[in-house]
């Protein structure tokens, strides 16, 4: 049994479409070319060009048109298909061969032309059109020869028009309906939106900082949402205050305060360690391989090293409050971010092996600088007693009264108190609550809220992440809360969750911030 169906050919000449006879008997196992083409001045193909894979399978099924119709509006002599009850069974056999993605498959052929459309800004809608016959796969926007323009113009004339069979999608005119998938197009044009959306940003990131003279508003501004990973290090590098905003000035400031790093380090450890506090160093000695022991970076002795001459350096510069556990957690994001900017791998997998001593010794000193502006803002939470964290898990009993009243009576009822489980967020700043990579994420924020990032804006990040968890936390006893808090379920957050938590918490300080009696309880 021979049927007729409609392919398209990939050639240079839009206008010519390919008519092929293929034998569709059980017994032939070969696409076999056979009889001429129904349509005059149309080429034939031979169908062993294009072999079928019955194993591919990455689009719905899609049946060949079986037209009769094509004999009545066509000139020439086509061969009318006989009906045949085999032929079911050869098309739900052969379903399949129309998953291929080559392309002689007019469905994948489609679906790259739409994707091509979209890249270049066609935003066409799906409409539907009866200028082709059904089963007829064509370019809409090429140009056609005299004699196929003409013939194209009797057929659209001709009195015998069926109605529309098929859906023209960007520019091309398709035989099935189920190339118009909502869900995939909603879905792409959000990704291009995105996509076009983060160039637009790194290309304001860009002309921001080239400037001669930095605006630190605007890069505040613009930070607040996040800044991409190639000008991370020297976007934090000016919020911090390490960097000056002048760029003539940058290159000497950079020498100067790596210079004096150097010098301290030397000093510091110019008669050995047997010279230091015992007391201190021993207690460095015991967090630094603590520090993210699932990170190949800071399980590397070098790396170790490094992070305890920080930590011992800054502690030896302030008695006041000296080394407090904790300190450890806060250095590592600037270490990660600084070193990414500097090598070409993935630092946070990576080893010393390739990196240059210099390029180290470089991070090491601007991770020490920034490490001591960072804590210059949060001091009060590392002197004695840690006043500062104590305020800070005051606020955000208050919060969380104000916010989620019935979460406080629960927490109140089970007996779990607010220091139990926040002292560690505010002294680690979340950090060992999710990943690194979502800790500098969230960094990008709190530096851009300035000097208030890491002490006030911090203690309502903690509320929105504390009441994310109201439905779980209600169904808890005393037991299950602490188990719970003490290891929240945050392993497979993205950066759209820190985002998410981020607008919570900004939304939290616009209310209740500047209204300190607003919705308090009495």
């Amino acid at each position: 049994m021979r049927s007729t169906f409609w392919r398209r050919q990939p050639v240079h000449t839009p206008a010519q479409i390919f008519v092929t006879e293929l034998d569709v008997s059980p017994q032939s196992d070969d696409l076999d070319l056979m009889g001429g083409s129904p349509y005059p001045g149309l080429l034939m193909t031979n169908p062993k060009l294009s072999p079928f894979s019955p194993t591919t399978a990455t689009l719905p099924k899609f049946r060949p048109v079986i037209s009769e119709r094509l004999a009545e509006s066509g000139p020439g002599k086509a061969r009318k298909a006989r009906q045949n009850p085999k032929i079911s069974q050869f098309l739900d056999e052969a379903g399949s061969a129309w998953d291929t993605e080559g392309v002689d498959d007019p469905l994948s052929f489609a679906s790259d032309f739409r994707r091509a459309s979209f890249a270049a800004g066609d935003r066409s809608p799906i409409k539907d059109t009866t200028s082709e016959p059904a089963g007829l796969v064509t370019t809409s926007s090429c140009a056609s020869t005299p004699s196929s323009a003409g013939s194209e113009s009797a057929s659209r004339t001709s009195p015998s028009r069926s109605p529309p069979l098929h859906p023209e999608v960007g520019g091309l005119r398709l035989a099935h309906r189920t190339l118009s998938d909502p869900k995939l197009e909603q879905r792409n044009l959000k990704e291009m939106v995105h996509l076009n959306s983060r160039l637009a940003r790194v290309e304001r990131f860009e002309r921001l900082l080239a400037e001669p003279n930095v605006d630190l508003a605007k890069l505040r501004q613009l930070s607040w949402n996040g800044i991409p990973e190639q000008f991370r290090c020297m976007a934090w590098q000016l919020l911090m205050g390490y960097l000056p905003t002048n760029a003539d000035r940058r290159a000497q400031t950079l020498t100067r305060k790596r210079q004096e790093y150097e010098d301290c380090v030397a000093q510091t450890f110019a008669r050995g360690v047997e010279a230091l506090d015992p007391a201190l160093w021993h207690q460095i000695q015991i967090d630094v391989p603590r520090t993210f022991p699932t990170s190949t970076l800071f399980q590397d002795p070098v790396i170790q090293q490094c992070l305890a001459r920080i930590l011992y350096c800054w502690a030896d510069r302030h008695p006041a409050s000296g080394y407090v556990q904790g300190i450890n957690d806060l250095v590592t994001p600037f270490f990660l971010v600084f070193l990414s900017s500097r090598i070409q791998t993935d630092p946070e997998h990576s080893t010393t092996a390739d990196i240059p001593q210099n390029v180290l010794d470089e991070v090491e000193a601007d991770s020490f600088w920034c490490l001591s502006k960072l804590l210059d803002g949060i001091q009060d939470n590392y002197i004695h007693a840690q006043p500062g964290i104590l305020r800070q898990i005051c606020k955000l009993k208050e919060l969380i009264a104000r916010i989620n009243q019935k979460l406080a009576d629960h927490l109140e009822d089970q007996g779990v108190e607010f220091i139990q489980f926040a002292f560690r967020w505010m002294n680690c700043l979340l950090m060992r609550e999710v990943s690194l990579k979502n800790t500098i994420r969230m960094w990008d924020t709190y530096l851009a809220e300035g000097s208030s990032g890491f002490s006030e804006f911090h203690v309502y990040v903690c509320a929105a992440f504390l009441v994310k968890w109201t439905d779980v936390l209600l169904k808890m006893d005393f037991q299950e809360t602490m188990l719970f808090l003490q290891g929240v379920p945050t392993k497979s957050w993205t950066e759209k969750e820190i985002e998410v938590l981020l607008s919570e918490a900004f939304m939290y300080q616009s209310l209740y911030h500047y209204a300190p009696n607003h919705y308090s309880r009495k």
